[in-house]
C-alpha cells in the first residue's frame, strides 16, 4: 500500500478488544457463581455461563468435537480477517475498524475455546420473560464489527461509488 499504509494499524483495537474480553471474562468467573443471575437493571443481570458450542449454543451438547471445529473455524475467519486488513488502504477507517473489532472477538472466543474448552458467556438481557442468548464482550465487539463492515458496504464503498 506504499506510504500510505494498512488498516494494520488498527492492530491496537484487536489487542484492546481481546485485553478487555480476557479481563471480564476472568472477573465474572472470579466474582460470579455459575448460572446465579445478579441483576443489574430490569432488564439487564450478569449470569456466568459456559457455551461449548457457537452462537445462540448452536451444537452445544455435540460430544466435544465441536470445541476444535469452532476453534479451527475462528483460526480461518482471524487469518482471513489480518489479510484483510493488511491489503486495505489506511485511510479506510471504518472497514479497519469493523475488522479489527471482529478480529478482536474472534482471537478473545478463540482463547476461551481452546484454553477453557467453552466460552464464558455472563451478560444476559431479558424482558417480560423473554431472555436473549448470554454473550460477552467478544460477541459485542464481533457484532459491532459486523455492522461496520456492512455499513460500509452499503455506504462507503468503492465498488459502490463507481456504479454510480
Amino acid at each position: 500500500m506504499g506510504k500510505a499504509g494498512t488498516a494494520l494499524t488498527w492492530l491496537w483495537l484487536v489487542v484492546l478488544v481481546v485485553a478487555l474480553d480476557l479481563f471480564t471474562k476472568h472477573q465474572a468467573s472470579t466474582l460470579l457463581s455459575y448460572g446465579v443471575p445478579h441483576p443489574l437493571l430490569p432488564v439487564f443481570d450478569l449470569t456466568l455461563l459456559h457455551n461449548t458450542g457457537a452462537a445462540f449454543s448452536f451444537l452445544a451438547q455435540a460430544g466435544g468435537w465441536q470445541r476444535w471445529f469452532f476453534a479451527l473455524i475462528a483460526v480461518v475467519v482471524s487469518t482471513v480477517l489480518l489479510l484483510w486488513m493488511a491489503s486495505t488502504p489506511r485511510d479506510k477507517y471504518w472497514l479497519g475498524a469493523g475488522l479489527a473489532l471482529v478480529l478482536g472477538g474472534a482471537l478473545g472466543n478463540l482463547y476461551d475455546r481452546v484454553v477453557q474448552g467453552y466460552v464464558i458467556d455472563f451478560i444476559s438481557l431479558h424482558y417480560n420473560g423473554y431472555y436473549f442468548p448470554a454473550f460477552n464482550l467478544a460477541d459485542s465487539a464481533i457484532t459491532i464489527g459486523a455492522g461496520m463492515l456492512i455499513i460500509d458496504m452499503l455506504w462507503f464503498s468503492d465498488s459502490r461509488h463507481k456504479s454510480k
